[in-house]
């Protein structure tokens, strides 16, 4: 693989398990939401997508997951990914901190990516290269743009603010065996897509499913989420999948070992741990 595509092999899966290897909701507040009495009054179309962005983005202080990543085309065939991410929060709602180091397929093994990621700003990145013994500051991609050739966006993977968006609390339906306020959000300026439709679980305040549409009102992406399961009282999505259906392509991500608040330290998230990786965080022994 040559440097520039191992570049955007990295930048993709960094924002990916960014965005993605943690992705939860405080189970107190799921226990707290299923016995609360019932009410007349609907929450906010706003109010359920910000709680399901802070949910989704925001679990506990920090975190760590081995997650594989499959792509497969209309023919059939897949290929794949395989890395470890590292998460800090270094304010809730606000700035994060990722590292990611891969460990196959051969291509891109031993390569490491770094993150700073700002909501107001553009996020900065690195990425050791470790057939040049190279560390390089690389700029931010275009928000709409496939990573990794896979069905998510940059976007998608490092999260679309809820105020980018006008949202209306449309229905409330079953959607995967969970009640769900559904909620349909246009943006408020051009963006690649005309209208969002997203399935928000009433019990785990997580989305379940979203259809993207284009102009023409063409339905041409499907997100699902599955496999919740409950990690330290935080619940967690193990599956994520999402599906061109114009291209009639898919990508699968599955998260494993994941854990929270192991202790992780700024100081990780530095130049010098690019090339040297932190192995007992990498190995899941806390620091």
């Amino acid at each position: 693989m040559n440097t520039m595509n191992t570049i955007r092999v990295a930048l993709g899966a960094a924002l990916l398990a960014g965005a993605l290897g943690v992705q939860s909701v405080n189970a107190q507040t799921t226990e707290g939401a299923a016995t609360a009495a019932p009410t007349t009054t609907a929450p906010t179309a706003e109010s359920v997508m910000k709680q399901a962005h802070m949910n989704l983005f925001y679990p506990a202080d920090d975190g760590r997951a081995v997650v594989h990543m499959e792509l497969t085309d209309k023919r059939g065939k897949s290929r794949s990914r395989d890395f470890i991410m590292l998460r800090l929060d270094v304010e809730d709602g606000g700035e994060q901190k990722y590292y990611t180091w891969f460990t196959g397929p051969s291509d891109v093994k031993r390569t490491s990516f770094m993150v700073w990621k700002d909501p107001v700003k553009d996020d900065s990145r690195w990425i050791y290269i470790p057939a040049l013994d190279l560390v390089k500051r690389i700029s931010a991609n275009d928000k709409a743009s496939s990573f990794v050739g896979s069905d998510f966006s940059y976007e998608d993977v490092s999260g679309r603010h809820w105020s980018d968006d006008v949202h209306t609390l449309v229905r409330e339906e079953e959607q995967a065996g969970d009640m769900a306020w559904v909620v349909e959000s246009t943006p408020k300026e051009k963006d690649s897509f005309a209208k969002k439709i997203t399935w928000v679980s009433k019990e785990k305040m997580l989305p379940l499913r979203e259809e993207y549409f284009n102009d023409k009102g063409e339905l041409e992406r499907v997100f699902t989420a599955e496999g919740f399961v409950d990690v330290d009282g935080i619940i967690s999505v193990t599956k994520r999948t999402m599906t061109n259906e114009k291209k009639n392509h898919k990508t699968v991500v599955e998260f494993s070992e994941i854990s929270y608040d192991v202790g992780i330290e700024d100081d990780i998230f530095t130049e010098r741990y690019l090339k040297a990786p932190p192995k007992a965080l990498l190995e899941g022994e806390g620091s």
